[in-house]
């Protein structure tokens, strides 16, 4: 491999590695000695790991981009029935890989001038929920209950706050027909689906874990709804899907990806700064699960670097790769400099073009086959998580606590930025976690503090809105290298948004998933700090 670049026609990717070709072109060599490509397609969990649970029974996404094509014509059909019948907006309530994908391509491909608005709800802090319920007529609003074990806390309380709302606007005779499910076959919410009347239940396919389900009913049914040429994504991802069966792994665009990503953080650069153009800018989100839950485990990962403000070349450390996703349509003038400036000052770049945001239906696939090929390379497990599913269970028993007792936890200040920021060591990285209602001034504070600490500190930045980042970078925070310094702002909303049937509201919910997130990291020794919105944001 040259250092400088690969072929962009083929795989339509650059590759800028510097010094580090040697080390990318070495692991290349093993992953094709390796037999990895090939024993990936077919279905080898001991590319992996010896034992199948798990692996074995999630593999489905590979087939994805040709099977759900059988699929589209019964979503396509519903999505006309659902305009047809006077809705206007459709809200999907769903957590991390049910809502992600979705949110992504509502974003990017959707038309602005289609008859029916997809809202993504995934929070349960109680102005997200107050501001959706403001925004919609409950009578004239689809609502898509959306997860794949049908047990998920999240959708299933606000399916309890939205078919109240409904029952209350509608009447309870017509009230099922507002309300879709999403999920496995057999699921409890299956169950209360066909028990409530709703008025479809899309049962996804089942081999494949929630952040492998881009290119499912999870991901395409919402994007239909919202007008999305859903036939031209899965065009685009069994394009690359195709090319992704390529034994050699430099011929690859998946393999040579995941290739890269592995033998970076094998040496170091284990922070994978993803730059966009503006119009895909909402791929990260995707990216963030789905590199950070996969890999994220036992004391290893990928730890991936989103939104952050780009900066001089002085002010990043040698634990960089940067993938710069580009759409040729866009005007990039600014950010070809940016990339430049950092080739230039040596750090490592990899380019990736698209011809337009529908090209994203061949990204989810790549980088995809790329996470599971570096998992490899890394030797853990991409498709179970443990942390997920322990904080579930966590916030359960939290639950139990405050409608046994009445009582509110406790989640005060414990520390000041400049406290955490004392504590920062090369290789580290600040994860902001914000339990709170994302508004644009919020976001502006907390870019400002994101580039104070690349300035002053020279780590990476990322930033997590809560409760949706315990469906995804939680599992690293937990289980991947203890480098990371945790800020954890917690909304003071306590109510205004009770839960019909609960004995807590949307606020103590909130509250209760951030306690488990601040406990379980406190357990593992992490270095951590919670402050509530009121206190400064920028270091002293």
């Amino acid at each position: 491999m040259k250092a400088s670049h690969t072929d962009v026609d083929q795989n339509r990717m650059s590759l800028h590695l510097g010094p580090c070709a040697d080390v990318v072109s070495n692991t290349l060599r093993r992953l094709d000695a390796d037999h990895v490509v090939p024993r990936i397609w077919g279905r080898d969990h001991t590319v992996w790991k010896p034992d199948p649970d798990d692996i074995a029974d999630r593999l489905g996404w590979l087939d994805l981009p040709s099977a759900m094509r059988d699929e589209m014509p019964s979503i396509n059909a519903f999505a006309d029935e659902v305009r047809r019948s006077g809705y206007r907006h459709v809200v999907l309530l769903g957590m991390g890989g049910s809502s992600l994908a979705a949110e992504v391509l509502q974003q990017t491909c959707a038309p602005s001038d289609h008859p029916l608005k997809l809202i993504v709800l995934d929070s349960t802090i109680p102005a997200s929920v107050r501001e959706v319920a403001a925004t919609i007529d409950p009578a004239h609003a689809l609502f898509i209950v959306s997860s794949k074990s049908g047990t998920t806390i999240e959708p299933n309380v606000l399916y309890s706050y939205f078919r109240d709302a409904v029952d209350r606007r509608a009447g309870r005779e017509r009230v099922g027909a507002n309300f879709v499910a999403v999920t496995d076959a057999g699921t409890p919410l299956e169950r209360m689906g066909r028990e409530h009347g709703f008025r479809r239940i899309f049962n996804a396919q089942e081999d494949l874990g929630g952040r492998y389900s881009a290119l499912s009913h999870f991901g395409l049914l919402p994007a239909a709804l919202a007008g999305v040429d859903t036939r031209s994504l899965l065009d685009r991802a069994e394009t690359i899907a195709e090319r992704c069966i390529a034994d050699s792994a430099r011929q690859n665009p998946g393999a040579l990806l995941g290739t890269a990503m592995a033998a970076f953080a094998r040496n170091g650069r284990d922070k994978l700064t993803l730059v966009t153009s503006p119009s895909v800018a909402a791929f990260g989100m995707w990216v963030d699960q789905l590199i950070a839950e996969s890999v994220g485990k036992d004391g290893l990962g990928i730890v991936p670097v989103v939104g952050e403000p780009l900066m001089p070349p002085g002010c990043y450390g040698d634990d960089r790769l940067f993938v710069y996703l580009r759409n040729d349509g866009d005007p990039n003038e600014e950010l070809d400099e940016s990339m430049a400036a950092l080739r230039n000052h040596g750090l490592p770049v990899i380019v990736i073009h698209l011809r337009d945001a529908y090209d994203l239906g061949g990204e989810f696939f790549r980088w995809e086959f790329a996470t599971a090929v570096a998992a490899s390379i890394l030797g853990v497990h991409p498709f179970d998580q443990p942390n997920v599913q322990a904080s579930k269970e966590q916030t359960f028993d939290v639950l139990r606590e405050i409608e046994s007792s009445g009582v509110l936890l406790d989640a005060g200040p414990t520390g000041s930025i400049d406290d955490l920021l004392r504590q920062a060591r090369p290789g580290d990285y600040l994860a902001i976690m914000a339990y709170v209602h994302p508004t644009p001034e919020t976001d502006r504070a907390l870019v400002g503090l994101r580039r104070t600490v690349a300035e002053r500190h020279k780590i990476a930045t990322t930033l997590g809105y809560g409760p949706r980042l315990l469906h995804s970078t939680g599992q690293l925070h937990k289980h991947g290298p203890n480098t990371g310094l945790f800020l954890q702002i917690v909304s003071d909303d306590d109510d205004g948004a009770p839960i019909p049937g609960k004995a807590y509201s949307f606020g103590a919910l909130a509250k209760a998933q951030s306690m488990v997130d601040y406990r379980a990291l406190t357990q593992l020794h992490r270095r951590i700090i919670r402050i509530d919105p009121g206190s400064p944001l920028l270091p002293s």
